[in-house]
Protein backbone atom coordinates (compact mmCIF):
# COMPACT_ATOMS: atom_id res chain seq x y z
CA UNK A 1 0.00 0.00 0.00
CA UNK A 2 0.63 3.78 -0.57
CA UNK A 3 1.17 6.24 1.94
CA UNK A 4 -0.37 9.68 1.58
CA UNK A 5 -0.36 12.25 3.24
CA UNK A 6 -4.21 13.94 4.37
CA UNK A 7 -4.82 17.76 4.82
CA UNK A 8 -3.84 17.18 8.79
CA UNK A 9 -0.58 16.23 7.73
CA UNK A 10 -1.04 12.78 8.59
CA UNK A 11 -0.21 9.53 6.81
CA UNK A 12 -2.95 7.60 5.41
CA UNK A 13 -2.88 4.14 3.21
CA UNK A 14 -4.25 3.81 -0.13
CA UNK A 15 -5.11 0.53 -1.69
CA UNK A 16 -4.39 0.07 -5.33
CA UNK A 17 -8.41 -0.12 -5.82
CA UNK A 18 -8.61 3.38 -4.07
CA UNK A 19 -5.85 4.77 -6.30
CA UNK A 20 -7.95 3.00 -9.72
CA UNK A 21 -10.90 4.47 -8.43
CA UNK A 22 -9.78 7.98 -8.74
CA UNK A 23 -10.63 7.12 -12.52
CA UNK A 24 -14.34 6.58 -11.61
CA UNK A 25 -15.84 9.84 -10.47
CA UNK A 26 -18.93 8.35 -9.65
CA UNK A 27 -17.65 5.62 -7.22
CA UNK A 28 -18.81 4.68 -4.23
CA UNK A 29 -16.78 3.15 -1.33
CA UNK A 30 -18.54 -0.02 -0.57
CA UNK A 31 -17.83 -3.48 1.22
CA UNK A 32 -19.62 -6.83 -0.99
CA UNK A 33 -17.25 -10.00 -0.35
CA UNK A 34 -17.78 -11.80 -3.68
CA UNK A 35 -16.46 -14.41 -5.86
CA UNK A 36 -14.33 -13.55 -8.91
CA UNK A 37 -14.35 -15.91 -12.24
CA UNK A 38 -12.31 -15.35 -15.31
CA UNK A 39 -14.48 -16.36 -18.42
CA UNK A 40 -13.34 -18.01 -21.00
CA UNK A 41 -10.17 -19.35 -20.35
CA UNK A 42 -9.87 -22.66 -18.69
CA UNK A 43 -8.02 -23.57 -15.56
CA UNK A 44 -8.07 -19.97 -14.86
CA UNK A 45 -9.80 -20.69 -11.74
CA UNK A 46 -12.04 -18.40 -9.06
CA UNK A 47 -11.07 -16.18 -6.41
CA UNK A 48 -12.67 -14.61 -2.88
CA UNK A 49 -12.58 -10.69 -2.81
CA UNK A 50 -14.25 -7.72 -1.91
CA UNK A 51 -15.67 -4.97 -4.24
CA UNK A 52 -14.30 -1.96 -2.53
CA UNK A 53 -15.97 0.46 -4.88
CA UNK A 54 -18.81 0.27 -7.23
CA UNK A 55 -20.28 2.80 -9.91
CA UNK A 56 -24.40 2.12 -11.08
CA UNK A 57 -22.39 0.43 -14.27
CA UNK A 58 -18.99 -0.71 -13.06
CA UNK A 59 -17.62 -2.85 -10.10
CA UNK A 60 -13.79 -2.10 -8.67
CA UNK A 61 -12.11 -4.51 -6.15
CA UNK A 62 -8.48 -6.16 -5.64
CA UNK A 63 -7.97 -9.64 -7.70
CA UNK A 64 -4.49 -11.90 -8.28
CA UNK A 65 -6.20 -13.56 -11.09
CA UNK A 66 -4.20 -13.20 -14.15
CA UNK A 67 -7.17 -10.89 -15.72
CA UNK A 68 -6.49 -9.20 -19.21
CA UNK A 69 -8.36 -6.37 -20.53
CA UNK A 70 -11.61 -6.94 -22.40
CA UNK A 71 -11.83 -10.04 -20.57
CA UNK A 72 -15.43 -11.37 -19.78
CA UNK A 73 -15.46 -12.16 -15.42
CA UNK A 74 -18.15 -13.42 -13.26
CA UNK A 75 -19.28 -11.70 -9.88
CA UNK A 76 -21.23 -13.66 -7.47
CA UNK A 77 -21.94 -13.07 -3.72
CA UNK A 78 -22.08 -16.43 -1.41
CA UNK A 79 -25.62 -16.57 -1.11
CA UNK A 80 -25.91 -16.03 -5.45
CA UNK A 81 -28.95 -13.01 -4.54
CA UNK A 82 -25.83 -11.13 -6.81
CA UNK A 83 -24.53 -12.46 -9.84
CA UNK A 84 -22.89 -10.60 -12.57
CA UNK A 85 -21.00 -11.24 -15.63
CA UNK A 86 -18.62 -8.27 -16.53
CA UNK A 87 -16.19 -6.98 -18.44
CA UNK A 88 -12.97 -5.88 -17.64
CA UNK A 89 -12.51 -2.33 -18.66
CA UNK A 90 -9.55 -1.52 -16.02
CA UNK A 91 -6.40 -2.84 -14.66
CA UNK A 92 -4.15 -1.22 -12.48
CA UNK A 93 -0.92 -2.79 -10.77
CA UNK A 94 0.99 -0.97 -8.49
CA UNK A 95 3.52 -2.32 -5.34
CA UNK A 96 2.19 -5.90 -6.47
CA UNK A 97 -1.49 -5.32 -5.94
CA UNK A 98 -3.96 -5.77 -8.98
CA UNK A 99 -6.58 -3.41 -8.90
CA UNK A 100 -9.62 -4.34 -11.70
CA UNK A 101 -12.65 -2.28 -12.78
CA UNK A 102 -15.24 -4.41 -14.61
CA UNK A 103 -18.52 -3.10 -16.36
CA UNK A 104 -21.51 -4.92 -15.99
CA UNK A 105 -22.76 -6.79 -19.29
CA UNK A 106 -26.23 -6.35 -18.02
CA UNK A 107 -27.48 -3.95 -15.06
CA UNK A 108 -27.09 -6.55 -12.28
CA UNK A 109 -30.99 -7.33 -10.57
CA UNK A 110 -29.61 -6.80 -6.83
CA UNK A 111 -26.58 -3.81 -7.18
CA UNK A 112 -26.63 -1.83 -4.29
CA UNK A 113 -25.50 1.47 -6.88
CA UNK A 114 -28.10 3.04 -9.04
Amino acid sequence: MTQKTNTDGQASEQSAVGRLARFFPDATPVRIPISVSAGGRERAGSEATVIEFGTAREALFACQLPLEFAEKVRLRNADGSFDADAWVVALHHHNGQAAVAARFVHEPAHWVIK
